[in-house]
C-alpha cells in the first residue's frame, strides 16, 4: 500500500485506490472465512451475514459487499460497544436492538482490536453480524408471526464480553446456548464469526505495522473524505430538489390494517434530507424497527445514486440527514417487536426513499439518474422448524426495471443481498423437499423496460413441522416507474390453499408450502 516514510497528510488518487481497495479486500477475507467455516446454510450456503472494519473512532471505514441491511446499521453496534467500555482484546456479542442490534436473529460480534506494539491501546474493531436459524423465543427460527413484545422473538443479548484476553467467557456462552433449539449448530456459527473477526483483525494489525499508525490514520481520514465529497457531488446535481412519496405495510401480523410509509426528501447544501414525518406510530406486531435499520435503507440509497465505484464507508453517511418521529414504526423502543421490521419495513423504506427522489430529481429536471422502479419489496421470510431442527431463508423475486435497461429475474432486491438455499443442501440437511424451483415467468411489470420475474418455490414436509411466513406484497402489487406497469403481487398457499402475508401454520408429512414471489415494476410506457 502505502510506505510509511512519507509526509502522512496528502495522498494522490493511485495510493487511494489501492488504499480503498485493500482495506475492502480485508473484510472480503473475513466474509470468505466465515462462509468456509459455518455450519448452517443459512450463512455457509446463503451468505446471510456482514463483516465491516472500523477505525479506533467507531467510523467504518470498509465493508464486504454483503447485506445492506446489515451494513447500514453495523455503526450502531460498534458505538454500542464502545460505549459499553471497551478495552483492547476484548470481543463482544449482542443482538439487542435498543443497543446496536437490529432483530434477534442477527448476532453480531466485535473484537476491539489493539495496537500491534502495543496492547493497552485501541486501533480498531472488525466486526461480524450473522442471522442465525434460531434464537429462541416463541417458534422455531425466532422469526415469529404475531409476536407482540420483543421478548417473545428470542433470547436479548445487550453488548457483552465473550472474551477477555483471550480466554473465553464460558458461562455467558452457556447461557446463550441454553435458549436456542439448535445449540450444536449456534455454537458452530459463533465460532465461525470468531475466527472471521479474528481475520480482520490481524489484517488491521497488518496495516498498522506496515503503513504506521499516523499514516494509516490519515489515509483513513483521506479515505472518508473523498468518499463524503463523492457523494456530495452527486447531491449537487438535485440542489433543491423536493419530493414526497408513500407506500404501506400489508399489516403487522396481528391486524392486516395497512401501516402507512411516508417520506419527504429534500436536497440542499449537497445533502439529502430524509423526513418520515406520517409515518406509521408503532405497531402492536412485529414490523417495527430501530432507527439504526431506517439509517441502513437511507444509505443505501443514496449509495445507489452514486457511480459504481464510490467506495461505501462513513463518509456516504455524512451526507445524510434522517428526520424520524419519536413515536413512528422506524424507531421502535423496548418492548416492541421487530423481527419482521428488519427485513419487511427497510424494504418498504426503500421503496419510498426511491420514490421520492424520483420526484424530487423530476422537480429539478434531472432524469439520468439511475432510480429504479420498486422492486419485490420483500424478503419473503419462510421458516420451517420442529423440536431440533430449523430452517430459515428469504427468497429473491424481480427487481425494477430503470432508463438503463430490464430489471434482473429471480434475485434478491433491495436491503437484501443474499443468495438462495441449494436444494442439494437443504434437502441434506433438513426432513424436507424442495418440489419446484422455477422463475414466475411473466411476474414483472410491462413497459418500456420489464420488471424482473419473481421465482416459484414449493417445499414438500417429510414430517411434521411449523411453517411461519412473514411476507410482503401480497395485496398491493410492485409498482412501476414513468408510466411502467405494477410487478406481479405474491402469493402464499398451504396444499393449494391460500394464506395470508403473514401466517403461522402447522404442516403435516407431505404437505406443500408454496411461494410466488413478486416481480419488479417495469419502467416507462411501451
Amino acid at each position: 500500500m502505502m510506505p510509511s516514510n512519507r509526509e502522512p497528510t496528502a495522498f494522490d488518487a493511485l495510493e487511494l485506490t489501492v488504499f480503498s481497495q485493500g482495506v475492502a479486500m480485508l473484510a472480503e477475507e473475513m466474509g470468505g472465512l466465515l462462509e468456509r467455516s459455518s455450519i448452517s446454510p443459512n450463512i455457509r450456503e446463503r451468505r446471510d451475514a456482514s463483516c465491516a472494519l472500523f477505525d479506533a473512532a467507531g467510523r467504518m471505514v470498509a465493508q464486504a459487499a454483503h447485506i445492506p441491511v446489515h451494513l447500514g446499521a453495523m455503526p450502531e453496534s460498534v458505538a454500542a460497544v464502545r460505549a459499553a467500555g471497551a478495552k483492547p482484546g476484548e470481543v463482544f456479542l449482542l443482538n439487542d436492538p435498543s443497543h446496536g442490534g437490529s432483530h434477534l436473529p442477527d448476532l453480531t460480534m466485535v473484537e476491539v482490536i489493539a495496537h500491534p506494539h502495543d496492547a493497552s491501546r485501541i486501533m480498531g474493531y472488525a466486526a461480524v453480524r450473522a442471522h442465525h436459524a434460531d434464537v429462541g423465543g416463541i417458534s422455531p427460527g425466532s422469526m415469529p408471526f404475531g409476536a407482540t413484545e420483543l421478548y417473545q422473538e428470542g433470547i436479548i443479548v445487550p453488548p457483552v464480553r465473550i472474551e477477555v484476553q483471550g480466554e473465553p467467557q464460558r458461562d455467558v456462552m452457556a447461557l446463550l446456548l441454553a435458549n436456542v433449539r439448535t445449540p450444536d449448530e449456534r455454537e458452530g456459527d459463533l465460532r465461525a464469526q470468531r475466527a472471521a473477526c479474528a481475520a480482520g483483525r490481524a489484517g488491521w494489525q497488518a496495516l498498522v505495522a506496515r503503513m504506521g499508525e499516523e499514516t494509516l490514520q490519515a489515509a483513513v481520514d483521506a479515505l472518508l473524505d473523498y468518499t463524503e465529497r463523492r457523494v456530495r457531488a452527486r447531491l449537487a446535481l438535485l440542489d433543491g430538489a423536493i419530493g414526497a412519496a408513500a407506500d404501506a405495510l400489508e399489516g403487522d401480523g396481528v391486524s392486516d390494517d395497512a401501516i402507512p410509509v411516508v417520506i419527504r426528501a429534500e436536497v440542499r447544501d449537497r445533502t439529502l434530507h430524509l423526513d418520515l414525518t406520517g409515518t406509521s406510530p408503532a405497531v402492536r406486531g412485529n414490523v417495527n424497527a430501530p432507527p439504526a435499520v431506517a439509517r441502513a435503507a437511507a444509505v443505501f440509497v443514496l449509495r445507489v445514486l452514486c457511480d459504481d465505484d464510490v467506495p461505501v464507508n462513513d463518509g456516504v453517511a455524512r451526507a445524510l440527514h434522517l428526520v424520524i418521529p419519536d413515536d413512528c414504526v422506524a424507531n421502535a423502543k423496548r418492548p416492541s417487536a421487530v423481527a419482521a421490521g428488519n427485513v419487511e419495513l427497510s424494504q418498504r423504506l426503500t421503496d419510498v426513499c426511491f420514490a421520492a427522489l424520483a420526484t424530487a430529481a423530476a422537480s429539478v429536471g434531472v432524469h439520468d439518474l439511475v432510480i429504479p422502479a420498486c422492486g419485490q419489496g420483500t424478503m419473503n421470510n419462510v421458516t420451517l422448524g420442529a423440536p431440533g431442527w430449523s430452517f430459515y431463508e428469504t427468497l429473491g423475486g424481480g427487481q425494477g426495471a430503470s432508463h438503463r435497461g430490464a430489471g434482473p429475474d429471480a434475485v434478491h432486491v433491495g436491503m437484501s443481498n443474499t443468495r438462495n438455499t441449494p436444494v442439494e443442501s437443504l434437502e441434506r440437511a433438513y426432513p424436507l423437499r424442495v418440489v419446484e424451483y422455477a422463475v414466475r415467468r411473466g411476474s414483472g411489470g410491462g413497459g418500456r423496460y420489464r420488471g424482473g420475474d419473481g421465482v416459484v418455490r414449493r417445499y414438500q414436509a417429510l414430517v411434521p413441522c411449523t411453517a411461519t411466513l412473514l411476507t410482503e406484497r401480497r395485496r398491493v402489487a410492485p409498482p412501476g416507474a414513468n408510466g411502467g406497469g405494477a410487478g406481479a403481487p405474491g402469493h402464499n398457499t398451504l396444499n393449494g390453499q391460500p394464506l395470508p402475508a403473514k401466517t403461522r401454520v402447522a404442516m403435516q408429512a407431505g404437505d406443500v408450502l408454496t411461494l410466488e414471489t413478486p416481480g419488479g415494476g417495469g419502467w416507462g410506457a411501451a
